[in-house]
């Protein structure tokens, strides 16, 4: 993912908007659902083109007992665009969101911090806290809070033992905010849940969901990063785009897109006392260049089914 923010910041790339099939407005995403469609080009070490077509059904776990999120992945041949591959899109998603905020704790939070909060217990968080286990090396307290407390529970212990360290289990948002040296939402609410009188000095805020916090508390920032601004304006479910609809927020206020912090073109943390805010949208050139490097390493290893889609086409 480093590699492609930095061929992002370096226009090595064609990125079409992301398209949202749903069924109402954008509140209708929070009860009903919406699917993506993520086409991709990258340049670079992938040379990688395809698709992510992914769906968020929030009725899922508790109606059918199914994740909330599903997807397939295709890639296309760099060079005759003919379909070489189909691949699961759920796991492949969630790690590569998981690696999108690894790169920016690594390059925006304080290279002592310790504490870390999260709040939301799905799937996703799990791949945030690898991400954040990996990067943050002096990380040794982890809170968890989740409105299921059950599943909260589960994390703690599943995801505990994943990376050696304790987990704790805490009845509120706000209490897995205060203190926290770096903190993580990621979740499907309806309703803001951060509030600005929570968030420490130096922290670092990671932005997964869409409207998780009080617009107060991007106000509050004193460095706002973002993955791709023209995508989270298009996107229009995330806070800060919210603001920028309302016109409480202007372009002049983003700080950096991440590439031009990974290039240097741009600093990323520059003191231990600014709180630093990051949103990502997701963006499909992440999608198929970590498909395109599974591609590989499956062909390599001989992983999976070939078939012969089309023969010899009898229209050639």
């Amino acid at each position: 993912m480093e590699k492609v923010f930095s061929l992002h910041q370096k226009k090595k790339y064609v990125l079409p908007n992301k398209t949202v099939l749903r069924w109402g407005d954008i509140d209708s995403e929070n009860t009903r659902g919406r699917i993506n469609s993520m086409p991709a080009s990258i340049e670079g070490d992938f040379n990688s083109i395809g698709i992510k077509w992914i769906s968020s059904a929030p009725q899922n776990p508790d109606k059918y007992g199914l994740p909330r999120a599903s997807g397939i992945i295709i890639l296309n041949d760099y060079e005759t665009f003919f379909p070489k591959a189909i691949m699961d899109g759920m796991l492949l998603s969630a790690m590569r969101t998981g690696a999108n905020s690894g790169v920016a704790a690594k390059y925006l939070a304080k290279k002592n911090s310790k504490v870390l909060g999260l709040i939301g217990a799905g799937p996703q968080s799990k791949t945030q806290l690898l991400a954040m286990n990996h990067v943050l090396k002096e990380i040794n307290e982890i809170k968890i809070n989740d409105l299921n407390i059950e599943c909260a529970y589960k994390f703690a212990e599943e995801m505990g033992k994943k990376v050696n360290l304790p987990i704790k289990v805490v009845d509120t948002a706000e209490k897995a905010v205060r203190g926290s040296d770096v903190f993580i939402t990621a979740t499907v609410t309806k309703v803001p849940i951060v509030k600005p009188e929570w968030i420490d000095s130096g922290a670092l805020y990671i932005h997964v969901g869409s409207h998780e916090c009080e617009f107060e508390v991007i106000e509050k920032a004193e460095k706002i990063v973002v993955d791709d601004w023209e995508e989270l304006k298009h996107r229009g479910v995330e806070t800060i785009s919210i603001m920028y609809k309302e016109g409480k927020f202007k372009d002049s206020k983003i700080d950096a897109q991440l590439g031009e912090v990974v290039n240097s073109i741009k600093s990323g943390r520059t003191n231990n006392e600014e709180f630093i805010y990051f949103n990502s949208v997701g963006m499909g050139i992440q999608d198929v260049a970590l498909a395109s490097v599974i591609y590989e390493k499956a062909m390599k290893e001989k992983i999976g089914i070939e078939f012969n889609m089309y023969g010899k086409p009898s229209f050639v």
